[in-house]
């Protein structure tokens, strides 16, 4: 398997926000821009690592939607996005999200109770997307399959394995004012 995923992570600018180090990268911010084979390795190590048997993909926008799209065309699932505005659809659950930078409302539509997903994202840090995430999918009656993200970074993700909550990354950083580290 390549290793364009760590490369790519160990060349990421780095911009300084306050005390926070920020990186830059495709799969997180489609920016410069995103290499066609970065996203299919992103996508083989998904396939690789993901339980089987989801009915459907529920990614969260918005730099979830590419890695989700692409998932949905090697695998020929269909894919649910969660929003960050309202649609009034019947059944949309509106569930209240808090992270380390951010929070507000997010929306989930398109999930039918028993339903099988996978949900897919591209970054944990503090876990809280996640968390609102899954409890959306609850109010749903979804059932969620397993959880996938491409980068874990700090110790949201571990938090949620201690909680019981099924989440597994491609790779494990940190950031620094010198740039990204490989942690596992």
């Amino acid at each position: 398997m390549s290793d364009l995923l760590e490369k790519s992570l160990k060349a990421a600018p780095i911009v300084n926000r306050g005390e926070y180090n920020y990186f830059i990268h495709p799969i997180t911010d489609g920016v410069p821009y995103l290499e066609p084979a970065l996203l299919n390795e992103v996508t083989d190590r998904i396939i690789a690592v993901a339980e089987p048997g989801f009915d459907k993909i529920l990614t969260i926008e918005a730099m979830g939607i590419h890695i989700g799209t692409a998932l949905a065309l090697r695998t020929g699932k269909p894919m649910s996005i969660v929003r960050k505005r309202p649609y009034g659809l019947p059944n949309e659950v509106k569930i209240h999200q808090a992270t380390g930078y951010s929070k507000g409302e997010l929306y989930l539509n398109g999930i039918s109770a028993g339903e099988r997903l996978i949900i897919i994202d591209d970054v944990v840090s503090t876990g809280g997307t996640l968390e609102a995430v899954w409890q959306a999918v609850g109010i749903a009656g979804g059932i969620i399959v397993d959880t996938v993200v491409v980068i874990e970074r700090g110790d949201g993700a571990k938090r949620l394995r201690q909680a019981g909550l099924p989440v597994k990354t491609l790779v494990r950083i940190d950031v620094g004012p010198e740039g990204v580290e490989i942690l596992g």
